[in-house]
């Protein structure tokens, strides 16, 4: 059977694409048609939001493109340099929650700390975040 990839390429090009290779360990032939284009919108507010973290309640990464879009946020020598200084330490005072283990991989290349590499899909993680919001709320309320 040939099946039709629809999905960009494994990064870095470092051998073969798992699914390719998994298929044709099972005697398909399978090609990959990469997604045709992607652009980033709204950087300059997320890297606005990025830098108040004294604002928002944690980060949620859903995907590798999300840590992109945080990671090109911090090109700036300036703004690199400052997040290294305290940013980052002030988001990990907070949740920070990932979809997946390659997400969680790439958010401690940020230097931050993921929970939530082993759920999987958003369905599990929102659960996961459900769970902890409610006892950490229930914790508080009854200091």
């Amino acid at each position: 059977m040939h099946v039709l990839l629809l999905k960009e390429p494994r990064e870095g090009g470092s051998g073969p694409d798992p699914y390719i290779k998994e298929l044709a360990s099972r005697g398909h032939k399978a090609t990959l048609i990469p997604v045709l284009s992607f652009t980033f919108v709204s950087l300059n507010t997320l890297s606005d939001k990025l830098f108040q973290p004294e604002r928002h309640g944690g980060l949620i990464f859903t995907s590798p493109r999300a840590v992109e879009a945080v990671k090109m946020c911090l090109e700036d020598d300036e703004r690199t340099e400052q997040w290294n200084m305290d940013i980052k330490d002030k988001w990990n005072a907070k949740s920070i929650y990932v979809v997946g283990k390659a997400t969680a991989a790439l958010v401690e290349n940020l230097g931050l700390v993921p929970l939530g590499e082993d759920t999987g899909t958003a369905d599990v993680l929102s659960r996961l975040i459900l769970e902890r919001t409610t006892i950490i709320y229930l914790f508080k309320r009854n200091m």
